[in-house]
């Protein structure tokens, strides 16, 4: 059984806050979708390590236990003792419990010899992990179900592994909720562009019943989508099913509640001598006037070209436009000789 360096795996610190793990499973989980890597094993096995590493350092116990396993480790081997020897007995299975003992460093307690068979039980060779969700070493650790509470099986990807929530909707498609009480809350994302748009979502419940919902024009992290009893108790009862919407940040817009802000890189000599540059937003392109002279970061008002209203849908907010000049550059020996004769004439 190999050592999971979760960290790596996800590309940060181990003092890394909750919001870049986050952050960093996101964006690696977008890449190896297998939705957008159809057919690719490499990518598949790289989709479930992602998920592996953050169903670990996105719980607090789960991560909490891993540490202590892994400094623990990484002393006893810097020993060079044998794995056989090591006091797994303290780590496996079951939950994120405590260190439990001193053992697992020279002088820092016993250490229980295992059997052949028992140590190639622990390295998962013919054990429960093969073929799972998650890899032998997070069995070991967790529990083989240890990975089945945050999220659902998904067919169809080439093998029978879990997808968290949190990235369970960013791509849209069917969303699976287990009818448990009568009102339900369901974390869903879109895009900035639905959020323009509305958008929709297919919701499906573990017993099969399916709907779609409507998501309106100009919703904002945090808002509530109520589905009037749509929840789908278990006892046949119907409370509300609320979706909590999370819109996704954006390549080139920052959103300031109905308004958007954009920063547009514009050539010095559209900044000095005045021109028109073109100024994309959401649902269409217009041309911006520079006067001759702008400064760099000057900020322009384009009103009504921001985000729909939620209670007001017909009305817009503003796109506020800060200009970033762009220097010049690789110039040619000509080019410098130009910019020294106007650097002669503005006599510095």
């Amino acid at each position: 059984m190999d050592y999971k360096d979760y960290y790596k795996t996800l590309g940060v610190k181990k003092n890394a806050g909750a919001d870049d793990i986050k952050k960093a499973y996101r964006k690696l989980a977008r890449k190896y979708h297998p939705d957008v890597n159809q057919g690719d094993k490499a990518a598949e096995e790289r989709f479930k390590e992602i998920n592996e590493a953050y169903e670990v350092l996105s719980d607090e116990d789960k991560r909490g236990k891993y540490d202590r396993f892994g400094a623990e480790w990484q002393q006893y081997s810097r020993t060079g003792g044998r794995p056989e020897d090591f006091n797994w007995g303290q780590w496996g299975g079951g939950g994120a419990g405590g260190a439990g003992g001193a053992g697992g460093q020279p002088g820092g307690g016993q250490y229980r010899s295992v059997s052949p068979e028992e140590f190639e039980q622990m390295f998962g060779r013919g054990g429960a992990g093969g073929g799972g969700s998650f890899s032998d070493f997070f069995d070991f650790m967790f529990g083989a179900a240890g990975g089945q509470q945050r999220g659902s099986a998904r067919p169809g990807f080439g093998g029978n592994y879990t997808t968290t929530t949190d990235f369970n909707d960013l791509f849209s498609g069917q969303q699976t909720v287990a009818p448990q009480s009568l009102d339900q809350e369901h974390p869903i994302q879109i895009t900035l562009e639905e959020a323009f748009h509305g958008t929709t979502r297919a919701i499906q419940w573990e017993n099969g019943r399916r709907l779609e919902a409507r998501i309106p024009r100009g919703v904002r992290t945090g808002s509530r989508v109520r589905l009037s009893g749509q929840a789908g108790a278990s006892d046949g009862r119907g409370g509300d099913l609320y979706l909590k919407v999370e819109v996704l940040p954006h390549e080139l817009y920052e959103r300031d509640g109905d308004d958007l802000r954009l920063t547009l890189p514009v050539d010095l000599f559209t900044v000095l001598l005045g021109g028109k540059v073109s100024v994309p937003a959401l649902d269409k392109s217009v041309n911006l006037t520079i006067p001759e002279g702008t400064r760099n970061g000057k900020v322009f008002r384009l009103a009504k070209l921001g985000l729909p209203k939620l209670r007001q849908p017909d009305e817009r907010g503003d796109l506020y436009v800060t200009l970033a000049v762009e220097l010049p550059r690789d110039l040619s020996e000509e080019e410098k000789q130009v910019v020294k004769e106007w650097q002669a004439l503005r006599g510095k």
